[in-house]
């Protein structure tokens, strides 16, 4: 049976490099974003150039009605999960102190809970077979706070946290658990800025290292990965 790796958020930046990864390398991808328009492009995009599936649900995974319908149409494929990708996240920049009212909340709910109850609706079936990987997208602002990162940096450090916990916890599932720590990379949300695309990370280096860290044996995994533009952090 075709591997299946379900990743959110995937039609734009680390997203999409991720879901490309895992389709050319053979898998079959499950993948949800806000807007259908962009599931379908990328959904005929993948499939037009090879044999295994994308399967893709319009979904708010800031609400948990809606993360969990997601899950069911996972669960409803009848497909053992090989890889999870918690890439679902927002950037609200502020300050604790002055930050717009519901910043925290709207972060917590996006950056954390939509990691924290998708992985507990699929990890059932990694667990019952003793394999699969779990990821979840991280941020160096989960390690280090910095002026005007105020609650994305709280939902990052919260995220990291949930991480490290359910790693060890699936240690003896034989379920890998690993966090990625990523620097600036260069995506959407970005464009605009007076820095050189160069300053940046590309999105597919990322996709890469999230692949590389799931291939190797399973005797072996990356609990961090943690990567940084050449120059430094932006």
């Amino acid at each position: 049976m075709t591997k299946l790796a379900v990743i959110t958020s995937g039609t734009k930046g680390i997203g999409r490099a991720t879901v490309e990864k895992f389709f050319n390398e053979g898998y079959d991808v499950a993948t949800c974003a806000r807007n259908q328009t962009d599931l379908e492009q990328l959904k005929s995009s993948l499939e037009s150039q090879g044999q295994n599936k994308v399967h893709i649900r319009s979904t708010d995974m800031s609400k948990k009605n809606e993360v969990l319908a997601f899950a069911q149409m996972v669960l409803d494929l009848n497909q053992p999960l090989d890889v999870l990708v918690n890439n679902t996240g927002i950037f609200i920049p502020g300050s604790v102190h002055n930050e717009e009212e519901g910043a925290l909340e709207s972060m917590i709910e996006t950056n954390l809970y939509s990691a924290y109850y998708l992985t507990r609706k699929l990890i059932g079936g990694m667990i019952d077979t003793k394999s699969g990987h779990v990821f979840t997208m991280g941020s160096i602002a989960g390690i280090d706070s910095y002026a005007n990162g105020g609650s994305y940096s709280i939902s990052k450090f919260a995220l990291r946290g949930f991480t490290k916990a359910l790693r060890e916890e699936m240690k003896e599932h034989g379920v890998r658990v690993t966090s990625v720590l990523a620097g600036a990379t260069y995506t959407a949300s970005w464009e605009g800025v007076e820095l050189p695309e160069e300053r940046f990370m590309k999105a597919t280096d990322i996709a890469d290292a999230i692949y590389g860290a799931h291939a190797l044996s399973t005797q072996t995994v990356v609990e961090e990965i943690l990567v940084r533009p050449q120059l430094g952090d932006i």
